[in-house]
């Protein structure tokens, strides 16, 4: 029996001390990956993460190489950037942080892997991409909504040809985010300051973006209306504080072919729908709604006939003609099947479109969603040069 090939891979993993980082990326995607025995390529070849968790904090630091089992860890970036083990950066700090430490990592030569929003603008994030270009260096995005067992059900039907003609998208995305005073709230006060990089339309728009080029076609112009709704939160040392950045953004896109997409995104609403995100898709031929699980269809041969008449209680349960889409192959965790990709293009090559220019494309949007806030007016997308 022949030896196993094993590509070690260095990564730098900075500011996964945060709860998506932790969570997400360091947990369920690089710790799930080693306890797994690796990337498999063959049966003679497997790619194993070797990760040094970076940040500020070296209390935080040392409690999460315990959690996690990884010994490795710093608050000295340079030093682990310096170190020709480590060829791959990985960044999830807060987004105001992100693109200058992605610059050094670039100018250190490594492989770039980072959580989105990439850069706080278009013109930044564009730089990015174009450094590591002319670096030479392989990057990645983390897009993460497209591989939800939802939306690979969704894809999966606009592949095989089930709508028919897709006439227009609809997502519903959101929910309560308690104020932080009686009940703690679940998301970090920065979210909710603009000056520190937050707002759910920097968030938000970035997602919706990669979701809307990559299942339904590229966004080419958006009207958008923000609004700050709570205008007072409690932080993280139960201090108050004003909200400056929006908590709920109200944006239409008009899509490549004529398709027309709406999005709600908000985090002052109270859940009342499948999941809190749906996605519902109309097409000539039949409709579907997806939640982050779940998908569910409604062919147009079993479409009911409603007719209006609000003075009798309705003679259909508008719930009866949809039928779930079941599972057709095991579901691995969103994060952990992008992190797998990305190993398998930096070893093996592999492609991988998920890169800084798709990143920059998702600010840009959020960015003109701003901008058509700002203007209370329709802004076009122009085109990003590859």
């Amino acid at each position: 029996m022949s030896e196993i090939k094993t590509h070690k891979v260095g990564i730098v993993m900075n500011g996964v001390t945060g709860r998506m980082g932790t969570n997400q990326h360091l947990m369920r995607s690089i710790v799930a990956i080693i306890r797994q025995g690796g990337v498999k390529i063959s049966d003679e070849e497997v790619i194993l993460p070797d990760p040094i968790l970076v940040g500020r904090n070296p209390a935080k630091l040392e409690a999460l190489s315990n959690t996690s089992g990884v010994e490795k860890w710093t608050t000295d970036l340079e030093s682990a950037l310096a170190d020709p083990h480590n060829i791959i950066y990985f960044d999830s700090q807060t987004t105001d942080r992100r693109a200058n430490a992605v610059k050094r990592a670039i100018a250190a030569g490594k492989h770039i892997y980072c959580e989105k929003p990439t850069a706080l603008t278009t013109e930044e994030a564009y730089e990015l991409y174009t450094l590591a270009k002319a670096a030479g260096v392989k990057h990645g995005v983390v897009q993460d909504k497209l591989w939800l067992p939802g939306l690979q059900k969704l894809k999966m039907l606009i592949d095989t040809g089930f709508f028919g003609r897709i006439l227009s998208v609809r997502g519903e995305f959101g929910y309560w985010v308690f104020e932080g005073d009686s009940v703690p709230a679940q998301r970090p006060s920065w979210n909710y300051r603009r000056e520190e990089g937050g707002g759910i339309i920097i968030d938000m728009l970035c997602h919706w973006r990669y979701v809307l080029d990559n299942l339904f076609g590229e966004v080419k112009s958006v009207s958008c209306l923000g609004a700050t709704h709570v205008d007072t939160r409690w932080d993280e040392k139960g201090q108050p504080y004003k909200c400056t950045a929006e908590d709920a953004a109200y944006a239409t896109f008009e899509l490549e072919g004529g398709i027309i997409a709406h999005f709600n995104s908000s985090w002052t609403v109270r859940v009342r729908r499948d999941d809190l995100l749906t996605i519902q898709v109309d097409g000539t031929k039949g409709s579907a709604v997806a939640g982050l699980r779940e998908c569910v269809v409604q062919h147009a041969s079993v479409t009911p006939r409603p007719i209006w008449n609000p003075d009798i209680d309705s003679p259909i349960n508008y719930y009866d003609a949809w039928l779930p889409v079941p599972a057709f192959k095991p579901f691995d965790n969103a994060f952990k099947i992008q992190w797998e990709l990305f190993l398998r293009h930096v070893v093996k090559d592999e492609p991988f479109r998920w890169n800084l220019l798709e990143g920059a494309k998702g600010v840009q949007l959020a960015e003109k969603g701003m901008e058509s806030w700002q203007k209370r007016a329709w802004v076009e997308l122009p085109a990003l040069k590859p």
